[in-house]
């Protein structure tokens, strides 16, 4: 053992000493890496190319018009309901409690729009409705506790106010002037997810899909999702041509049919609804169909137009006209009326109290009649044939 520890010095001097005079050298190198010096195996292209100006409108766009829209969340206490109104409501409008959880409250997310600078904003009626409190969050993440200053069921319209100045509020277009095939913008809040822009084209117009008797949406294969209700199709223009009300699906997500409620029907809407927190209409009392082309050469017609009356309610405007089941109204206060939907939007937009002249096709022969119109009752809205 002492032999072996002599020698093991012996040996470690000797090294210490060549090491000193530079008989011997240690080099350490550490482990070569390609990261910090090696060129990247990917191709890169700066910035500086500009998107196509058709492209770049997408772009623009949504940088004006994003700040105007708005997350609408409501709470509501809970209420019994049925098993299928549960499951409806949880898949389309919730974020509430999952299976298995006590329900203390149910809290729904839509989307909405600023129509002026001191805080108006548009909405649906079925993203507030119910609500025991509406909690509007504008795109800069501030947010004010909103109150309802009217609703109309009959078009799912609803109008809402914050204690806002100087808000960025998007400007009304014109849908009338929209076209099939014409691209359009949505956003909104799909699923929660704030501030998402999808875009498409007008799929179609005047659409009518059985939610109520004024019916006359805008189709777009825009993509829309439950949490998009209320928020704004907007057009090239930068203006609001509709709000996004609904979507067909039998899945509960988008396959490309959204509706939108068009902002030209919305616009007398929500005068009223600002002024008098209600909607009031002119009633007629009558239920319409649509001209067939069988009825068309019945009434001897040279087209299958205007609205067949299929009822006169008795004791009605229409009953003191003189109306009768068979008669095709034609014309109204000197406009022509192409299909039962026009016909009720005309008298729902002419104040009760009004003299009216109707332009009748009957037995062959046209003719004109006068009447007052009354005032519709306000009573929930029905998807079957409505009295106008």
């Amino acid at each position: 053992m002492r032999r072996s520890a002599a020698l093991l010095l012996i040996v470690a001097l000797a090294a210490g000493a060549l090491w000193a005079t530079g008989v011997v050298t240690v080099k350490v190198n550490p482990p070569t890496t390609n990261s910090a010096s090696a060129s990247p195996f990917w191709q890169e292209k700066g910035g500086e190319a500009q998107l196509p100006p058709t492209l770049r409108i997408w772009v623009d766009l949504a940088k004006a018009t994003r700040p105007a829209v708005v997350n609408v969340s409501t709470t509501q206490k809970a209420k019994a309901r049925g098993p299928l109104s549960d499951e409806f409501f949880r898949r389309f409008f919730e974020r509430g409690p999952r299976d298995g959880e006590t329900p203390r409250g149910r809290q729904s997310l839509g989307s909405g729009v600023i129509a002026s600078p001191d805080g108006y904003i548009v909405t649906n009626v079925h993203v507030v409705a119910d609500a025991d409190e509406i909690v509007v969050r504008l795109g800069d993440h501030r947010e004010y506790k909103a109150k309802v200053v009217g609703l109309d069921p009959r078009t799912d319209v609803a109008l809402l106010k914050i204690e806002g100045s100087n808000l960025p509020a998007l400007p009304f277009g014109d849908s009338d002037r929209l076209e099939v095939g014409e691209p359009v913008m949505a956003i909104g809040n799909p699923f929660g997810l704030e501030q998402t822009v999808t875009s498409g084209i007008v799929s179609a117009k005047e659409r009518f899909i059985g939610s109520g008797p004024y019916d006359d949406f805008i189709q777009t294969d825009a993509s829309v999702n439950p949490g998009n209700s209320g928020g704004p199709l907007v057009d090239t223009r930068g203006t609001l041509v509709g709000i996004n009300t609904a979507i067909f699906s039998q899945t509960g997500g988008s396959v490309g049919i959204g509706f939108a409620i068009p902002v030209n029907l919305a616009k007398d809407v929500l005068r009223q609804l600002k002024e008098n927190g209600k909607v009031v209409r002119g009633y007629l009392g009558v239920a319409v169909a649509p001209v067939t082309p069988e009825g068309g050469r019945a009434a001897k017609l040279d087209a299958a137009r205007g609205a067949l009356v299929a009822e006169v309610v008795a004791g009605s405007p229409a009953a003191s006209a003189g109306l009768k089941p068979g008669d095709v109204i034609l014309g109204f206060q000197n406009e022509p009326i192409q299909n039962p939907v026009d016909l009720t939007r005309r008298v729902a937009g002419t104040p009760p109290g009004s003299k009216v002249a109707l332009r009748v096709a009957r037995g062959g022969n046209e003719t004109t009649v006068e009447t007052k119109l009354g005032q519709l009752k306000d009573t929930a809205p029905t998807t079957s044939a409505p009295e106008r």
